[in-house]
């Protein structure tokens, strides 16, 4: 936050003079989110992860004809590397990097329209993660860009 200050009316700072917020704030606030959010869905696929490599039980009918094979130790691997994606995508956010600016708009992408899926069986969820996905993408899109100055 940048405060100007100058002298008004008694000592006082005019209003016009102190703006509450700047540009590079709101920029930086909505990076801060957009990497904490990938950040956090990170962790959250990384311990989706650890529970598919140590569920021994059945798999359920939907997931034995799926698109990464009938094994849940596929899913794994494929859920261990979008976690590990996403957290090296919220560092790189956080400091500014434009690759994980598009790697973070993909990974926002790809997020929301997975939740579709779920609509039909945990619509509230599947609500919310759309929302949040459709939100850092748009913090990425909007306030991912270079610094003018």
């Amino acid at each position: 936050m940048t405060a100007t200050t100058g002298s008004g009316v008694d000592g006082m700072a005019a209003a016009s003079e102190v703006p509450y917020y700047t540009d590079e704030d709101a920029d930086m606030g909505w990076l801060f989110f957009a990497g904490s959010m990938l950040g956090l869905a990170g962790i959250m696929r990384i311990l989706d992860s650890i529970w598919a490599f140590s569920y021994h039980g059945v798999l359920p009918d939907d997931l034995k004809d799926g698109l990464v094979g009938s094994s849940l130790h596929n899913y794994a691997w494929l859920w261990l590397a979008v976690g590990i994606t996403l957290l090296g995508a919220s560092f790189l956010v956080l400091v500014r990097s434009q690759l994980a600016r598009w790697v973070g708009i993909f990974a926002a992408a790809v997020g929301a329209i997975s939740a579709v899926a779920w609509l039909p069986y945990f619509p509230i969820w599947s609500l919310i993660y759309i929302s949040m996905a459709i939100l850092v993408f748009y913090g990425l899109l909007v306030h991912g860009g270079r610094l003018s100055r």
